[in-house]
Order: structure tokens, then C-alpha cells, then sequence
């Protein structure tokens, strides 16, 4: 097996970087862009490193959100005083929330739409607002909130397993279904940055997979090899586009390629398998065989 900067295999395996090749350094990126796109008889022929910079990592950050699908994990035990989870300092959109069992297997965690964890304003006996000078006091705890984990585990006030819900009697006739379960749900307080679940979650390993804007500096953030080609494109029409001496059918050409590379990055990405879509068909139809 050929390896990078003459290091030996027992190197590789011992360095903490597997699979790393298949990354770029954002720094990587800025120097590369320059050696290619900028320059005498090129196109950009004079620009600041730290613009170049500055379109990089919103490029990559665009790219995050729909293309490269930055997506990372957390784990934690859900703390029975305050069944809370702070939102990591990178958290863009979360994609899955679950607990896991004493097997290992995960279950998946529906948001709770109907509840919220307001701020509650101090007030007096008399309901008058509680001022300190001439600003309002507020609650630590929203009485909403606090209802809310304090509640019974079931989700819509009726147990899904009790047989005194049986169809026959239409109770559960309309029911949402990201109610009727009993896996437990959570509520995102994006203002106060936490992720509040149910009085059920307490004590239980809760993991948290999010979409990450690829945060951090020029040397730490990466770009996979993948969407390489289409972050150039989007910095060079970041900067084209931005630029008054540039002709408009010149940028419209600038735009185009980036779309085409984003295309082109989405299909590298999407890592589709022959074999496991086979096997996906297969599961939809006993029609189709080996």
C-alpha cells in the first residue's frame, strides 16, 4: 500500500489520522486557489489573502449545509436535575436524536411541537412584574417547562399499550403519530442553546447527531476531496461577482461552473451502491431475486 511523505505503515496506524487522505485543509484550499486562479494573465489578477479566506469558509459552510452534509455526534447521559443537553458550539440543524438501550440499539426521539420553554417574567402576588432598577426579573424556569418534565412519560396523555385504548372505541382515531410511542421527545431551546427532553429520557444515554458548519481555523477545517472542485469554483465566483471590473457574461460563465461542480460534488457524495440498493429492492418485493 503506497503511503504520503515516505511514512512507514506502522506509522499510519499509529498516528491518529486513519482515513485522513481524503480530506483537504481549508488552508490547503486558500493556497492551491491562489497558485491556480490568481495571478498575472489570469483571470483574478490581484486579491487579498484574507478575502480569499473569508469566501472559503462560507463557501464551506454553504457546502455543509446541503452538499457535503457535515454531520457529527454527541453522547451523553441525560442528567436527571435538569434533563438538559447544551447544543455544541457547531450546531447548525440536528438530524437525529435517540436513547439507546442496553443493547445498543437506538431509539429515535420526536420533537415536542405542542410545547416551549418561554422566558417567565418574576411577578408579585398581586401579578405585578418584579423590576430590579428599570429592568424585568424572570423566572429560572418557565412554568411551562416545568410542567412539561414533570409530566407522565406518555407523550398524548394515553398509554399507545393500554388495552383501554383499543380502536374499537375511537379514541386513538386521529391521533399524531409522533405521539403514539413511547420513546420519549425533546424540545430545542435555540436561544438558551439547550435540548430539553422528557421526564422519561432521565438517567438514559442520549445521542445527538447534527449538521455542523465546519467551525474552526483554516488549518482544522476540511473539505472532502469529493466537493474540492466545487468550493474553488464558489470562491472564484464569490470574488468575480464582487468585483466591479469583471463583465457580467464572465460572472454568469463563474456561476454556472459552480452549480456544475455542486452538482457533480452531490453525486460523489451520495455513495450509492449498487449492491445496497439491490438489497433495499429486494426488501420492497418478493418478486425480485439474486
Amino acid at each position: 500500500m503506497g503511503l504520503l511523505d515516505n511514512q512507514t505503515q506502522a506509522q499510519y496506524q499509529s498516528s491518529g489520522n486513519l482515513g485522513s487522505y481524503q480530506y483537504t485543509s481549508l488552508d490547503d484550499i486558500i493556497n492551491n486557489f491562489i497558485i491556480a486562479y490568481v495571478g498575472e494573465n489570469k483571470l483574478i489578477g490581484k486579491v487579498r489573502r484574507t478575502d480569499i479566506a473569508f469566501h472559503a469558509q462560507r463557501g464551506l459552510a454553504e457546502l455543509s449545509y446541503d452538499t457535503l452534509r457535515s454531520k457529527k455526534s454527541q453522547e451523553i447521559e441525560v442528567p436527571s436535575s435538569t434533563l438538559q443537553m447544551n447544543l455544541p458550539q457547531d450546531y447548525v440543524n440536528y438530524v437525529k436524536i435517540t436513547w439507546k438501550d442496553a443493547s445498543g440499539i437506538e431509539h429515535i426521539l420526536y420533537p415536542a411541537i405542542k410545547t416551549s420553554n418561554p422566558k417567565a417574567i418574576t411577578q408579585a402576588a398581586n401579578g405585578d412584574y418584579t423590576l430590579s432598577g428599570n429592568e424585568l426579573q424572570y423566572d429560572s424556569e418557565s412554568d411551562t417547562w416545568a410542567s412539561y418534565k414533570s409530566s407522565t412519560p406518555s407523550e398524548n396523555q394515553h398509554d399507545y399499550q393500554n388495552d383501554s385504548y383499543w380502536p374499537l372505541d375511537g379514541s386513538r382515531y386521529g391521533i399524531d403519530p409522533a405521539h403514539a410511542q413511547v420513546n420519549g421527545s425533546f424540545y430545542i431551546d435555540e436561544l438558551a442553546g439547550k435540548i430539553h427532553f422528557s421526564s422519561n429520557i432521565s438517567g438514559k444515554t442520549v445521542t445527538l447527531k447534527y449538521v455542523s458548519d465546519s467551525l474552526g481555523t483554516d488549518g482544522d477545517q476540511v473539505v472532502h476531496k469529493f466537493a474540492e472542485e466545487a468550493l474553488y469554483k464558489h470562491i472564484a465566483y464569490a470574488i468575480v461577482s464582487t468585483s466591479p471590473t469583471i463583465q457580467e457574461h464572465v460572472v454568469r460563465r463563474f456561476k454556472k461552473e459552480k452549480f456544475a461542480a455542486t452538482r457533480q460534488a452531490k453525486l460523489r457524495l451520495s455513495n450509492i451502491k449498487l449492491e445496497e440498493l439491490a438489497q433495499v429492492m429486494r426488501g420492497k418485493s418478493k418478486q425480485i431475486k439474486h
